[in-house]
């Protein structure tokens, strides 16, 4: 009998790929408390956040049945992303409704899209967005994550990141070309949302 309790993340995925139940409620006991105050401490709504809790975790256990799960090593940051992507989701499908119950009494009234630029779920949405991009081009090959922070966040020309990196402009474009090219990729892989 396996000892499951001693297993890493990745051998406990592999035996629930396997068929081992067990394997995947130890992963469950194992991230369970993180994921749910990390979901809490957003969405502020416990019945809510139970919600988006159990559907994050019918998601992984989607993902492993299907042999999708590409993560290795990386399972407590790939399970806490289907969960942001959740609670993104979650708070774009309030705006579309933009519904405002009266019996919710911890709404504030001022926080709302006609009154401000930004509401405090825009806020949060954009700060998600901003951390899966920072993920994502820590993902790229070295060159075109190079070309991609000088042009972006060090907003340097396409003439002077050349003169930098000792190339010429088109080779400097096309290095940015792919970086824009593969982070659109890494964000389908992945299921990163990257839109407000």
């Amino acid at each position: 009998m396996a000892n499951y309790s001693s297993m890493t993340d990745e051998q406990l995925v592999k035996a629930y790929a396997n068929g081992s139940n067990t394997a995947f409620d130890h992963l469950l006991k194992r991230h369970q408390n993180r994921i749910f105050n990390y979901i809490l401490r957003i969405i502020k709504n416990e019945d809510i956040a139970n919600d988006i809790f159990q559907e994050t975790f019918v998601k992984a256990i989607n993902t492993i049945r299907q042999g999708r799960y590409t993560e290795n090593g990386k399972f407590p940051a790939w399970i806490s992303r289907i969960a942001h992507n959740l609670i993104i989701d979650y708070y774009r499908q309030e705006k579309a409704e933009n519904v405002q119950s009266s019996d919710i009494t911890d709404v504030d009234i001022l926080n709302r899209k006609e009154l401000c630029e930004q509401t405090i779920e825009d806020i949060i949405i954009s700060d998600q967005i901003r951390e899966d991009v920072k993920y994502l081009i820590q993902e790229l090959p070295e060159l075109q994550r190079e070309v991609l922070t000088m042009r972006y966040y060090k907003n340097l020309s396409f003439k002077e990141i050349a003169e930098i990196t000792g190339v010429s402009i088109n080779t400097a474009l096309g290095r940015m070309r792919y970086a824009i090219l593969n982070l659109r990729r890494l964000a389908q892989e992945k299921e990163i949302i990257l839109t407000l």
